[in-house]
């Protein structure tokens, strides 16, 4: 279980008495150096409850606003890494309060049949992971996007209090404090987070919270190589054998869930791939969200670099791909790709 316990590198308590000497002096040079160490930590932590990159970006900021806005009233009663998610959490449930477009929406499965659900706003992590081995495996598990588009099925409240307890494992009191909640309405407000979240993890995925894996495998990386050369070959049917029979296909925020192998591969071929513009690719590996990541370049006839067009994040099971999620390419400047890349 991740934790947000504090690990001082001074005396105990000492980053909370010079904040609260840097809060009675209004030295903003002095507030940021306190608290710009927390930025990363706060990041994931509004991305896990927003499920959008930009949003959380936002968010963490006007965590710091509102911060330094209310800096006096800081006692050192709770640590400093406490007070600031409080604050972050708070923000988060304020946006999520007027920002009603933030949730689900029902949707038909193409190929399938049925109906199910869609998180349109998802936007790809592309944060690195803590150096600690033991905190990357467990990081990694909680913000994969299966585990990130669960948590975006309940209600707001109980996504903060599931976050606040199972993933940075706070005491209840501290959470239901946090939420200004009762003890007993912040653990019943937990238990049917819990029971919510196990109906939209994917099957074999019940044990996100305690599932440890570091790095990709070497079966996993073999299949990556695979993937990439049949993408930059056109080989469609080397890269039909690389999913699984109900592989399921996203592209948000365009709507859409294509369930089942064929139909995805028939309506990749029926939107054009393989044929006339789309024929000239480049590709290449990264991560996102934990997850194994295709970048993918398109040279257009005529042109003389190849341009960002898309990005692949795989979910893979038993040896195959059983999720693509697909994300346009403007979400590679956040990984550090360029938009442009020469011909070989």
């Amino acid at each position: 279980m991740e934790t947000t316990e504090d690990r001082p590198t001074g005396p105990t308590g000492a980053d909370e008495a010079e904040f609260m000497s840097v809060a009675r002096t209004g030295d903003a040079g002095g507030f940021a150096m306190l608290t710009e160490r927390y930025r990363r930590e706060l990041l994931v932590h509004c991305y896990r409850i927003l499920a959008s990159y930009e949003d959380a970006q936002d968010l963490t900021q006007e965590t710091f606003l509102r911060a330094w806005a209310k800096r006096e009233s800081f006692q050192g009663r709770a640590s400093l890494r406490t007070w600031l998610y409080r604050i972050a959490t708070n923000a988060c449930l304020d946006f999520l309060e007027k920002r009603r477009d933030r949730t689900p929406v029902p949707i038909e499965l193409q190929g399938a049949g049925g109906s199910g659900t869609e998180v349109l706003y998802l936007q790809p992590w592309p944060g690195s992971q803590p150096e600690d081995p033991h905190e990357r495996a467990v990081a990694k598990e909680t913000v994969e996007l299966a585990f990130i588009v669960a948590v975006q099925h309940l209600p707001a409240r109980q996504r903060a209090v599931l976050i606040l307890r199972d993933v940075l494992g706070w005491p209840a009191q501290r959470a239901a404090d946090t939420l200004d909640l009762t003890l007993a309405s912040a653990n019943s407000a937990l238990q049917r987070a819990r029971a919510t979240l196990r109906e939209h993890l994917p099957d074999g995925r019940l044990d996100w919270s305690v599932r440890a894996k570091d790095d990709m495998s070497a079966e996993e990386r073999k299949l990556v190589s695979a993937y990439v050369r049949a993408h930059e070959t056109l080989d469609i049917d080397g890269l039909t054998a690389l999913l699984r029979a109900d592989l399921r296909f996203a592209m948000p925020p365009q709507p859409g869930v294509w369930v089942g192998r064929d139909e995805t591969v028939r309506g990749w071929i029926e939107g054009g791939f393989g044929q006339g513009d789309y024929t000239d690719w480049r590709c290449l590996t990264t991560t996102a969200n934990g997850q194994p990541a295709i970048a993918m370049y398109l040279r257009r006839p005529g042109s003389p670099t190849y341009e960002a067009f898309a990005m692949d994040v795989l979910r893979i099971e038993d040896g195959l791909v059983a999720e693509i999620t697909t994300f346009e390419g403007d979400v590679f400047e956040w990984f550090g790709l360029p938009s442009l890349l020469e011909p070989r």
